[in-house]
């Protein structure tokens, strides 16, 4: 892969090569090198095809040349029909001829194992060298649906109807479920412009091809299915890329699952699962996430009606009272409002509709509607369509037979036209009764027309998140990451392989600005008493270990001490404690410490991700974080919205607030700390393993950190510890 600026131009020839050689190519028509010559011919391309096999003279009417050396013109593009074993030396041959681009359908490679591994570095070795640029191997192909490039042997991506529209793209690492998605969504009326199976991505990666999409003005949505993104880095500004220019990314990640988290010493690691982090991920980049390959079909035909929905506010108009109630279930739901309507309009729309039924939001027109009175459907909508309280209005049900010509129609149209409301068709899926007559002349004036079983509710409610998200980044000033400091030298703090005490750890967070509690260390009980006089009664008193992560665990821990005696009292029992709990522990001391005042308990932790680096998490502190584990996560580092974002995020937001008359916790305190936190990480992220401060003690007035631990990483580079 190549990170340089502007290296999506050298994949050019991959989608749009003005000629193309089939390396492998065959008269046997059940042979892979028959298929691709055949499937390049019916798919229409321009371009020149030059199959080449050395024992073949004419192939389909056109004609064969023995090797790329005797082909006559340059060839942009070389379509592999060959096994593993011979990869390579075409390869080398490509490379001879100057080919700018390949894509390679055999398997056989990493996928198979440590030989099949070695292979495919030989492979990735030539096309580095050479400036090649490779889809695959083990891979379906790559599709242009734009220029008739069918660069596959799928019979799944070349027989099926396409329509006009063409204007979603979509990658995958999994060829296949790739295949059926496509093939549902020819299905549906959603025809892909571009099919990109990247296979092993042993040269070109996902978000290589996302990247090409983005600049690729024939595209308005990119889409995709994944399981594991190998550049995080690179994905996440094409993200900003992609949300500055109003172009979707909705991506289908699979593997949900918990299985291979780690038992970690933090609560930040014991909790952040890898698909959490995905979802955050998601949630932080504005890519929207996919649960099945319908939410990119109806997303996308949602996204293509060319009008985002400018609020949550949602008004049903249907022809049955049940699925009424039931549509205004399934938004409420997926987080869309179904709020009453005002008076006037209330008052308005039943002016004009029957006794019978029900200006109420679901607003019923009872059968009346579908069955004699079609021209009820338009009574509703022109009040709706100027009510400043509606954003969205769903038809669960629309006259079926009327034509494009029908003066009714015609009004609905200029209706829809005049009004800034995003305007949904969704029908009860019912064989021949799903999709109306009108469908591509509604689909025309940019109102989507999706049955039920294709889930566009929940779709809906993804791309008023995603309008949400793009407004935000439009208008907002915070989503520049802030330098709040220069780095800290902190090479006497950060040792390899090492759990820092509660104390180690606060020095740390003192560097960065982060505030923590007045603490010293005490080996004796005099020293204990000694330092709970300068620092005032009442204190706390804690076993300081590396060895003991957990005080409460180890019942090494006391609060609210408001005299001598108690302080010697509870350093004796302390150190009795820890001994019948881990009886060759470290022990630095005992942290004789502030007594905080009351505010509502947070946590902020930090756990490195193999993939995705430093990865924050805030919650609900104390005990509560593993209860209720009402958490949000985001990525190193972090804007001051994705912190912003990170706190409202949680259920216990309306803690922070002030329930019950309290007054509201300081919100801006809690940026800060994330924020240095984040420029901590970021520093230091391939120093520090995890970070745990809990709790933070939050209150009307600020912020203070009463607990920290630090993990550090098996190896520590030192010129990095000490700062770059």
């Amino acid at each position: 892969m190549t990170n340089e600026q502007g290296s999506y131009l050298t994949l050019e020839p991959l989608f749009n090569p003005n000629s193309v050689a089939i390396l492998g190519a065959s008269e046997n028509k059940r042979k892979l090198g028959y298929m691709q010559v055949k499937a390049l011919l019916d798919g229409g391309f321009k371009g020149e095809i030059y199959p080449i096999n050395p024992r073949s003279q004419v192939i389909e009417g056109l004609e064969c040349f023995q090797t790329l050396s005797d082909v006559p013109k340059q060839i942009d593009l070389a379509i592999f029909c060959v096994g593993a074993d011979k990869v390579k030396v075409c390869l080398e041959e490509c490379a001879e001829n100057k080919v700018k681009a390949a894509i390679i359908f055999a398997s056989g490679f990493s996928e198979i194992g440590e030989e099949g591994l070695k292979e495919q570095q030989l492979i990735r070795e030539i096309a580095k060298e050479s400036g090649i640029r490779l889809i695959g191997p083990n891979c379906v192909g790559l599709v242009n649906t734009t220029n008739g490039l069918i660069g596959t042997f799928s019979a799944g991506l070349t027989n099926v109807p396409l329509n006009v529209q063409r204007d979603v793209g979509f990658v995958t690492q999994s060829g296949a479920f790739g295949v059926l998605t496509y093939i549902a969504a020819a299905q549906n009326g959603l025809s892909f412009n571009y099919f990109v199976s990247v296979g092993n991505e042993v040269e070109t990666e996902f978000s290589d091809v996302v990247e090409y999409m983005i600049h690729d003005p024939k595209t308005s949505v990119i889409s995709g299915y994944l399981e594991g993104e190998k550049s995080p880095g690179k994905l996440r500004q094409l993200a900003k890329q992609a949300l500055i220019r109003n172009k979707p990314i909705i991506v289908m990640k699979a593997g949900r699952s918990s299985a291979g988290i780690r038992a970690a010493a933090s609560h930040t690691g014991s909790l952040a699962g890898s698909d959490k982090i995905y979802n955050s991920f998601f949630k932080q980049t504005g890519i929207i996430r996919a649960d099945d390959y319908d939410d990119i079909i109806s997303f996308a035909k949602l996204f293509l009606s060319k009008k985002l929905p400018t609020g949550r506010n949602t008004v049903i108009i249907t022809s049955s009272g049940g699925r009424g109630i039931n549509e205004a279930d399934r938004c409420e739901a997926h987080g869309l409002k179904i709020n009453s309507l005002n008076r006037l309009a209330k008052t308005e729309i039943q002016r004009h509709i029957p006794t019978y039924a029900s200006a109420i939001n679901p607003i019923d027109l009872t059968a009346a509607a579908a069955v004699s009175n079609p021209e009820l459907y338009l009574e509703p909508l022109k009040v709706l369509a100027k009510d400043p309280d509606t954003d969205i209005i769903i038809f669960t049900e629309f006259p079926m037979n009327w034509t494009s010509d029908n003066p009714l129609f015609k009004e609905f149209i200029e209706i829809c036209r005049g009004t800034d409301k995003f305007i949904l068709v969704s029908t009860f899926p019912l064989e021949g009764m799903s999709i109306p007559k009108t469908a591509v002349e509604l689909e025309k004036n940019g109102i989507p027309v999706i049955p039920g079983n294709l889930n566009p509710i929940k779709a809906l409610a993804k791309l008023v998140d995603y309008s949400e998200k793009y407004q935000k980044n439009k208008h907002n000033e915070n989503l520049s990451i802030p330098k709040l400091q220069e780095k800290k030298v902190l090479k006497s703090l950060l040792q390899a392989g090492t759990t820092l005490s509660e104390f180690q750890s606060s020095d740390i967070l003192d560097l960065y600005g982060i505030p923590t509690t007045k603490r010293a260390i005490a080996t004796t009980e005099n020293e204990a008493t000694h330092h709970a006089a300068n620092i005032g009664y009442p204190v706390a008193l804690k076993i300081d270990s590396p060895d003991i992560p957990h005080k409460t665990e180890a019942d090494a821990i006391r609060l609210h001490l408001n005299d001598d005696q108690e302080v010697r009292n509870a350093f004796k029992e302390i150190h009795l404690n820890v001994s019948d709990y881990k009886q060759n522990a470290r022990i630095n001391g005992v942290s004789v410490q502030e007594m905080l005042p009351e505010g509502v308990e947070v946590i902020v932790g930090v756990t490195n991700n193999p993939v995705f680096g430093p990865v924050i998490m805030f919650g609900l502190g104390g005990v509560f974080v593993e209860v209720f584990q009402d958490i949000s996560f985001r990525l190193a580092p972090l804007t001051k919205n994705d912190a912003i974002e990170m706190i409202e995020e949680i259920k216990g937001y309306s803690l922070l607030k002030g329930p019950r008359g309290k007054p509201p916790v300081n919100i801006d305190a809690i940026v800060d700390v994330l924020l240095k936190v984040s420029a901590l990480v970021t520093d230091y992220g391939d120093c520090i393993e995890e970070l745990d401060i809990n709790p933070l003690i939050v209150n009307e007035k600020g912020i203070v950190a009463a607990d920290a631990m630090i993990v550090t990483r098996d190896s520590i580079d030192q010129t990095t510890a000490v700062g770059r």
